[in-house]
């Protein structure tokens, strides 16, 4: 009895393969380069978009940080008044409210001035920038030297106002106290590279305004 089998040639040959296995084995090949051609398209595209993640969060922090700085730093002036050292008691808070992951060594520059109640600066400031050192004596006799150079002086500690029934003609009540922290974020990540931050990092300021605690 014969079965319905034909055999070709070219089956009975050594290491030889059936057509339709190797048609298959083609087609996974060529699954396999378009997935790879893919993942070499869609790969920086998500390491771009992982770095961005992740500098947006150091970004984030170091804004909250410095908006908190500032408030610490407008409460202490607001509390020192025209007290003798009552700009190293703001050069003082402003260092111990920026803290890790930010860098109070990232400070550019912290402005004093006069405000009004609704936070509109008033007059020129009194600038401090990062760098150097200022000493200041308090009224009990003791001192403090805080990392920072005055550069301008435009609201002398003498000149606030913290007496409720005003200090003269043009200041009728207590004065409004703002604080401003101009401070640099160092770039984390290489994501600079695609956006053009450059290498000297991301710049920026925030400020805050409180009312002097009143003397009677």
């Amino acid at each position: 009895m014969r079965l319905g089998v034909t055999v070709t040639p070219e089956a009975l040959l050594p290491g030889s393969r059936p057509a339709s296995s190797t048609r298959r084995s083609a087609g996974r090949d060529r699954r396999a380069g378009q997935s790879l051609v893919e993942f070499a398209l869609v790969f920086p595209i998500f390491v771009t978009m992982l770095m961005g993640i992740i500098e947006f969060s150091f970004v984030f922090n170091a804004l909250l940080g410095v908006n908190f700085a500032s408030r610490d730093a407008a409460l202490a002036g607001a509390e020192a008044g025209d007290t003798l050292g009552a700009d190293c008691v703001i050069l003082r808070a402003v260092d111990d409210a920026v803290g890790p992951p930010t860098s109070d060594e990232r400070i550019v520059s912290i402005a004093i001035y006069r405000a009004s109640p609704n936070g509109t600066q008033l007059g020129a400031p009194t600038v401090y920038t990062r760098g150097g050192s200022t000493a200041c004596s308090f009224i009990d006799g003791s001192t403090s030297t805080q990392p920072y150079t005055q550069t301008s002086n435009g609201y002398p500690e003498s000149a606030r106002c913290n007496i409720l029934i005003g200090c003269d003609v043009s200041r009728t009540t207590v004065d409004n106290v703002g604080v401003r922290i101009t401070y640099t974020h160092a770039w984390v990540t290489p994501i600079r590279n695609f956006i053009g931050g450059g290498s000297g990092g991301l710049t920026f300021d925030r400020s805050s305004v409180m009312r002097m605690e009143p003397v009677l």
